[in-house]
C-alpha cells in the first residue's frame, strides 16, 4: 500500500515539477492572477453542475475534483515562491478556528442533546 502525499511532499514535488523550467515560479502578481483564474474555473464548473447553467453542448467536460486539483497546484506553487511551509500556516489556521472560532457554530453533539 502507498504511503499518503503529505503537504510537505506535495510542495517538494510541485518544487521539482517547476525547477526543471528557466522560468521558474511566477512573480506573487503573476500567481495572484493565476490563482483567480483557476477560481475563476472552478466556479464555472460549480455553477454548471450545482447551478442554473448548464454546460454548452460544445463545452470540454472538466470535473470538479479536476478545478480544485488545478486550483491546490496554484496555492503550492504560490506558496513555494513566497517559502511558505503549507503544513505550518495549515496548523496556524486550524489553531485559530479551533480558539477564536470554537464557539462560533452550533455542534452537531449540541444540536442532539438539544433535540
Amino acid at each position: 500500500m502507498e504511503r499518503q502525499k503529505t503537504m510537505q511532499d506535495m510542495q517538494q514535488e510541485v518544487d521539482r515539477y517547476i525547477s526543471q523550467f528557466k522560468e521558474g515560479y511566477f512573480s506573487p502578481l503573476s500567481m495572484l492572477a493565476r490563482m483567480t483564474e483557476e477560481v475563476g474555473e472552478l466556479a464555472r464548473e460549480i455553477n454548471h453542475y450545482y447551478g442554473e447553467k448548464p454546460k454548452k453542448k460544445d463545452e470540454a467536460e472538466k470535473t470538479v475534483e479536476e478545478e480544485l486539483g488545478d486550483v491546490l497546484f496554484i496555492v503550492i506553487c504560490f506558496a513555494n515562491s513566497l517559502g511558505i511551509d503549507l503544513q505550518e500556516a495549515f496548523d496556524r489556521i486550524m489553531h485559530k478556528f479551533n480558539t477564536r472560532d470554537k464557539d462560533r457554530w452550533t455542534r452537531i453533539e449540541e444540536n442532539k442533546q438539544n433535540g
